[in-house]
This record gives structure tokens, C-alpha cells and sequence, in this order.
């Protein structure tokens, strides 16, 4: 390596690498941008599902909520159970 090394333009990336970097950056602002994950309703259908397995009760009985608290995220479930 000589001193000329220095001052010629350095090897570009591929179109593949900066497309790759691109996609993360776009991601991470969507991620950001988002107020509910997208595990929510999936999350809920299951506990209504585990929670059927002892007590009758309908989906809309169930209200599962996220709340961002600085670096922490709360998960909050609230469930209607019926009168016995």
C-alpha cells in the first residue's frame, strides 16, 4: 500500500449490500412508527383460546392493550368474566 492509496476513491459497495442497508433503515423508521405490534390480535385470539379452556367467554370479552413507557412496554389484559 502506498500514500496514493489514500486520495483514489475507495470500492464501492454493491448495488446488493446498499439496497440491504437501505431496507434495514426503512424497517427500523416503520418499526418506530408503529403503535400497536402486529402480534397483538394474534396474541389475543390465543388467551380468549386458553382462557375458553376454563371459563365461557366471547373474544369481545377481552381487551388487550400496549403501553410504551420510556425503554419498557406494559402489556395490559383486561377480560369480562360472566357471573356464576
Amino acid at each position: 500500500m502506498n500514500i496514493f492509496d489514500f486520495f483514489r476513491e475507495r470500492k464501492k459497495q454493491s448495488s446488493a449490500a446498499v439496497a440491504k442497508e437501505r431496507l434495514q433503515i426503512i424497517v427500523a423508521h416503520e418499526r418506530g412508527q408503529r403503535s400497536k405490534p402486529d402480534y397483538l390480535p394474534d396474541l389475543q385470539k390465543e388467551l380468549v383460546e386458553v382462557i375458553r379452556k376454563y371459563v365461557n367467554i366471547d373474544i369481545d370479552q377481552v381487551q388487550v392493550a400496549l403501553e410504551n413507557q420510556g425503554n419498557c412496554s406494559i402489556l395490559e389484559l383486561n377480560v369480562t368474566l360472566p357471573d356464576r
